[in-house]
């Protein structure tokens, strides 16, 4: 059974950082990518950064650009997002998916259950 475990959300101030993780189980987890995915309130699901296990190569929505970074531990089948200079528009839940390609197809993508980011203002 494919699991996707988030856990690292919180609440932060704006100009602050989170460290979302993302523990991947069920699948072999070198011939996955994993990325993220959030959804604000009243918004639609937003992909913002994956990364593929089997060359390392990573995409960056144009959103997060520059304050996001995705890396993952293939010892550990985790991945992670390291969220700097976050703002108020970055609340909303964040997902953990995992699919065979980078960028990922939300529609066939494995999801987790997410992880709630507030920031304040």
């Amino acid at each position: 059974e494919v699991q996707l475990v988030e856990s690292g959300g919180g609440l932060v101030q704006a100009g602050g950082s989170l460290r979302l993780s993302c523990a991947a189980s069920g699948f072999t987890f070198e011939e996955y990518a994993i990325g993220w995915f959030r959804q604000a309130p009243g918004k639609g699901r937003e992909g913002l950064s994956c990364i593929s296990n089997s060359d390392g190569s990573t995409y960056y929505a144009r959103s997060v650009k520059g304050r996001f970074t995705i890396s993952s531990d293939n010892a550990k089948n985790t991945v992670y997002l390291q969220m700097n200079s976050l703002k108020p528009e970055d609340k909303a839940v964040y997902y953990c998916v995992a699919d065979l390609t980078c960028p990922i197809d939300g529609d066939k993508a494995f999801w987790g259950r997410g992880t709630q980011v507030t920031v304040s203002s």
